[in-house]
């Protein structure tokens, strides 16, 4: 049987989990294995978090398009 994607989280989600783990990181009291695994979550939100607020830059332009004639096109997102 195959393993499940977890559901990626919202923008909010990954924000509010990137707080938490900077206010644990900032205290200290993780082990050097712990606050690497942290920061590395951390990292993986944060670009979640990019993600979310370029598509929705994105999407504003789209919409914001004073052209009668625009039309919504696909983009793709460099990696």
């Amino acid at each position: 049987m195959p393993k499940k994607e977890p559901k990626a989280p919202t923008f909010e989600e990954a924000l509010n989990e990137l707080e938490s783990l900077v206010e644990t990181l900032e205290q200290g009291d993780l082990t050097l294995e712990e606050s690497l695994k942290s920061f590395e979550r951390g990292v993986s939100l944060t670009r979640t978090c990019q993600k979310a607020l370029i598509e929705a830059e994105q999407k504003i332009q789209i919409l914001s398009d004073q052209r009668i004639d625009a039309e919504p096109e696909p983009f793709e997102r460099d990696k």
